[in-house]
């Protein structure tokens, strides 16, 4: 069975940064795209950053030149760097991964920017 469990979050003050984090683990063959959404009370979920398999990444509008998503060479682990950050950048966190078109969620981290 597939897990991701995603750490960092936290309670930030506007203009500061968070790191967040998130391991895969399990039996997994090939991750074609690793990505982290986020959902803010009463929003839609939505995508903020992705990277494919090729080192292809895309960002949402609202957090280009903010925000960068990595993973580290094993390709089991993800990273989304958080600068700059904006109170409405507040919302739950999800790491995701998608393999041969079956997406698996982490259960999400909690990310909140006060003014």
């Amino acid at each position: 069975q597939v897990q991701l469990v995603e750490s960092g979050g936290g309670l930030v003050q506007a203009g500061g940064s968070l790191r967040l984090s998130c391991v895969v683990s399990g039996r997994i063959f090939v991750i074609n795209v690793m990505g982290w959404y986020r959902q803010a009370p009463g929003s839609q979920r939505e995508l903020v950053a992705s990277i494919k398999n090729d080192g292809t990444t895309n960002y949402a509008d609202s957090v280009k030149g903010r925000f960068t998503i990595s993973r580290d060479n094993t390709k089991t682990t993800t990273y989304l760097q958080m600068n700059s950050l904006k109170p409405e950048d507040t919302a739950v966190y999800y790491c995701t991964i998608n393999s041969f078109g079956r997406t698996t969620w982490g259960q999400g981290t909690q990310v909140t920017v006060s003014l």
